[in-house]
Formats: C-alpha cells, sequence, structure tokens
C-alpha cells in the first residue's frame, strides 16, 4: 500500500492570516485541526503530495493532471501577493497515472492546461504543510462533472499508480463543504446545507465510502457543496481496504462548512469494494427499469445499443403500435448514467414519416451527438438509464404566468435563437429556472427580448 495516508481538508482563504488579518480567529478550531494534519504529514515524510483540488482546471468529461516539472502560485488574488509557492511536480507519478488511463481507455490525463498556477485549493493545504514539512514533490489533480463512480475509479487507478511506480503518498482531498449554512453566509441558507454537512462528516467520521454514492446530485448542488468528488477519488483509493478514520473537526460558523477527517489504510477487506457493490446495484435496477420499460423506451434502447456497438442504424421493427408507427411528433431521447444526464437530443417538430423513426435518430444523436458529452462508451449500456418525452404542438403564451414547471415545458425565441427546456425536470423548481436555462442553452442574452411558446409531454421510461 504505497498511499500510506489521506486527508480530507478545506481550503478557506481567510485562514492564511496575511489574507484573514485578524478574521481567521473565527475557525481556530479548523487551524489547530489543520496543524494537526500538517504533523501527521511530516511525521509520514512521503514521497509525493497527490491533491485533489476544486479549483484546478476542472471539465465536465475529463480529469486535467497539471503537467509539466514544476509549478508557481500565489495569493495575490486575495491580497497576499507575498505568499507564494514554489513546488515539483513528481512527473514519474503523473506519467504512470497517465499510462493506466490510457490502457484503461479512462478520461485522465495532462491534455488542456488553461492556467499553470496554483490554485487556492492547493494552496491553502500546502500553507499548513509546507511549514512542516519541506519535503516530497506534487500531483496536482482537477475534478470533473463525469459521475461519482468515474471519481472513485480515478481514485483506484492513483493507488495503482503509487504501488507500481513505489512512490510513498499520501492523498489531499482539498474541499469545502456546503456553502449554505448560514443566511448571513456568502451564498444564503438552504435546508440542505447542514444536512449535506452532517451527513458528510459522518459518513467520512465513520470512512463508510459506499455511502458516498447516495448523495445525489441535486441535492449536492441545492447544498453548494465544494468537495464531495475529491472525497470520492479519496475514497477509491483506498478501495478493497480497512480504513481507521478520525474526525478532528467541523465548523460552520462562515455560513460555509469545513471539515477534517484523518484516514489510515489498515489491510485489505474484500468487503470494501465499494464500486463494485455500487456498480452491481445500478445495474440491477437498470436492468429492471429496461425489461418493465414500455416499447418507446425500448425502442430508443435498442438504437442506442445498436449504434454503440456496432454503429448500425436498425430499422422501425414489426409489431409496434400504431401510436409508433401511425403518427408524427417531435420528440426527445434522454440518457442518464449513475443520476446524472449523459445526453439529450430531440426534435421539436417531426422530421420523419413516424414517431417510430423520430425516435430511432434521436437515440443514436443522444448517444453520439450531443456535444456536452463524449459519446456512449459500450461499458456504459448496462448502467445507462433511457426516457423518451414525446412533444405536443408548441403554443404562444403571454406570461410566464401561464407556465406550470411541472405540466409544460418551454421554448424561448430571440429571432432564430431558440433555446427549450423539458418539463418536471429534477432541480429545476420554478418558472424562472426553467426560463432562465432555456434561454443559456439558446444563447440568448438575459437583456434581450424573447417570445415564450409553452408544450405539454408524455414522458415514458
Amino acid at each position: 500500500m504505497s498511499v500510506i495516508a489521506a486527508f480530507m481538508v478545506p481550503h478557506p482563504p481567510m485562514i492564511i492570516p496575511e489574507i484573514g488579518k485578524g478574521t481567521e480567529k473565527q475557525i481556530e478550531e479548523t487551524t489547530r485541526a489543520y496543524e494537526k494534519v500538517a504533523a501527521e504529514i511530516a511525521a509520514i515524510a512521503p514521497d509525493t503530495l497527490i491533491i485533489t483540488s476544486p479549483h484546478s482546471v476542472m471539465y465536465s468529461d475529463y480529469f486535467h493532471i497539471s503537467p509539466g516539472s514544476r509549478a508557481t502560485g500565489s495569493f495575490r488574488r486575495f491580497r497576499a501577493s507575498g505568499v507564494r509557492f514554489s513546488e515539483n511536480y513528481d512527473t514519474l507519478l503523473v506519467d504512470r497515472i497517465c499510462e493506466l488511463a490510457d490502457a484503461d481507455n479512462f478520461p485522465a490525463g495532462t491534455l488542456g492546461e488553461q492556467d499553470p498556477e496554483l490554485d487556492h485549493g492547493t494552496m491553502v493545504p500546502l500553507w499548513f504543510i509546507r511549514k512542516k514539512y519541506a519535503g516530497g514533490n506534487i500531483v496536482r489533480i482537477g475534478l470533473s462533472g463525469l459521475p461519482l463512480s468515474d471519481h472513485y475509479r480515478l481514485g483506484r487507478i492513483i493507488a495503482r499508480a503509487a504501488d507500481e511506480t513505489g512512490r510513498r503518498t499520501v492523498l489531499i482531498a482539498s474541499g469545502d463543504l456546503s456553502h449554505k449554512l448560514q443566511e448571513y453566509g456568502p451564498y444564503g441558507f438552504a435546508e440542505e446545507g447542514p444536512e449535506y454537512d452532517r451527513r458528510i462528516m459522518d459518513v467520512c467520521g465513520r470512512a463508510a465510502f459506499g455511502e458516498l454514492f447516495d448523495f445525489s446530485e441535486t441535492f449536492c448542488d441545492k447544498a453548494a457543496e465544494c468537495g464531495h468528488r475529491s472525497f470520492v477519488i479519496m475514497a477509491g483509493a483506498f478501495d478493497g481496504l480497512r480504513v481507521k478514520a478520525e474526525l478532528l473537526s467541523h465548523q460552520d460558523v462562515t455560513g460555509v462548512g469545513y471539515g477534517i477527517c484523518t484516514f489510515y489504510p489498515e489491510g485489505k477487506d474484500e468487503k470494501r469494494q465499494f464500486l463494485k457493490e455500487y456498480l452491481e446495484k445500478v445495474e440491477r435496477e437498470c436492468r429492471e427499469k429496461a425489461e418493465s420499460s414500455d416499447p418507446f423506451v425500448k425502442l430508443a434502447r435498442s438504437s442506442v445499443e445498436a449504434w454503440v456497438r456496432r454503429r448500425l442504424k436498425i430499422k422501425v421493427p414489426e409489431g409496434l403500435p400504431d401510436e409508433l408507427t401511425g403518427t408524427r411528433a417531435g420528440a426527445f431521447v434522454s440518457l442518464h448514467k449513475n443520476g446524472q444526464l449523459r445526453g439529450c437530443i430531440g426534435t421539436i417538430l417531426p422530421t420523419r414519416k413516424c414517431l417510430a423513426e423520430e425516435i430511432i435518430y434521436n437515440a443514436i444523436s443522444a448517444c453520439s451527438q450531443d456535444n456536452r458529452f463524449s459519446p456512449v462508451r459500450p461499458d456504459e449500456l448496462s448502467t445507462l438509464e433511457i426516457s423518451v418525452d414525446v412533444l405536443g404542438e408548441p403554443e404562444p403564451v403571454t406570461s410566464p404566468a401561464e407556465l406550470d414547471v411541472k405540466r409544460y415545458g418551454v421554448i424561448v425565441s430571440c429571432g432564430m435563437k431558440r433555446g427549450l427546456l423539458l418539463p418536471n425536470l429534477e432541480g429545476v423548481d420554478t418558472v424562472e429556472e426553467q426560463i432562465g436555462i432555456a434561454r443559456r442553452k439558446g444563447g440568448i442574452g438575459a437583456d434581450e427580448p424573447y417570445t415564450l411558446q409553452r408544450f405539454e409531454v408524455v414522458r415514458h421510461y
């Protein structure tokens, strides 16, 4: 086990005295816990510090690992330019992580660097560590918009790379907790905020890493958490191992949650293969849903599977209901993986000679042409959830008061620009949110005039 320990830590810039200028005294408990973490790292004297940071380069479908041999940074953005860092990267370990990712066709590597300077999610932990331990190179890894399961996979790749290179490694999971804990906080209050902090500190305090998958995307978004994906990467590095965890501190006095825990592996434990357990559960649920789905969804799934596996565009099967072969309508095919959107493309009005063809073509587009995502891979098919929305005729409305976020979808138009959002989507709770998302999807500016249309859908699962 080359990953000798891991630490869950926050990154509030105000904890640095040159930035806080006295306000850091509000979080002295966090400071004391951080100093304990730094002392433990110094006692370990690792070869490498791997830091996963929400504020490094982040892509929707790719994990960015900082390239090059070294990097510098300072807190000048927080008016403390005198606090500087110069760090060497562990290029051997970075190369091995990338090689293993490539071999597994896993989306991680050193491409696409936007800003080589160290970010504050990396520098705040280093500020404490470097006061007690000057040794060891670093590896800096950003998070992604990919599902939690892929973050866990990255943790497993990191652990394997550390083992194969012989690097004695400490993993720093940098991340604040909820940003919506107090009305006076920077993001206000949401009831999901305190609930997130309570749950995450309980889960991490017990090293119950399998429960990290139980935090839905919608819940995390409403809690405005920062570090959940970082914590999941850390959990993946301990896959199949017993872990001794200690909760050192939790504070929420600024409206933002700061939690610190320590984790030490204690040997193999086959019962703690949490990704395998989670995927078996997801695949079982997806299989049960697929078997019980109606002809609309079964047709979409057949189209997706034929295209992903064989690049084959299926013909309209015989024996379909007249609703599919004897009618024409616009339709959207939506793909979800582990609770996250994986692709969604459709047509507002009919473009094919029957609804069945509309679904077949849109299913192919959803799995291969949604430019927000990479094309669906064959290994993802068993965990895909598919739904089909058949659209009614759009009708103009003169006011948002005529909309209902649960009943109606909305089309926002400005000249040739047009954005659409389906109704009854998880996390979209108000008409204002619905219009805003559709407007942005259509590239319509906040100050541009627009017209509204509404439509009803029949959703098939």
